[in-house]
């Protein structure tokens, strides 16, 4: 499951990040969104999501979130 299907106010742990991007690959790294972490959606609005990731907020695009397996 991606998060453009996570339910919101929900902490997941992410399992993967599905992308052949490297560029978007080291964009998500820079944030803390790897393997291992614990990620929360806040909520979904019409252009992704606003995301929660190591006591920072960040908002997502539809391409992005649907790159982060949970």
């Amino acid at each position: 499951m991606n998060l453009l299907k996570a339910e919101a106010e929900k902490e997941y742990i992410i399992k993967d990040i599905q992308t052949d991007d490297e560029e978007m690959d080291a964009f998500l790294f820079s944030l803390g969104c790897y393997s291992g972490e614990p990620i929360t959606v806040i909520r979904h609005i019409r252009a992704g999501c606003i995301v929660s990731i190591k006591d920072s907020r960040y908002t997502i695009d539809k391409q992005l979130a649907s790159a982060i397996l949970i």
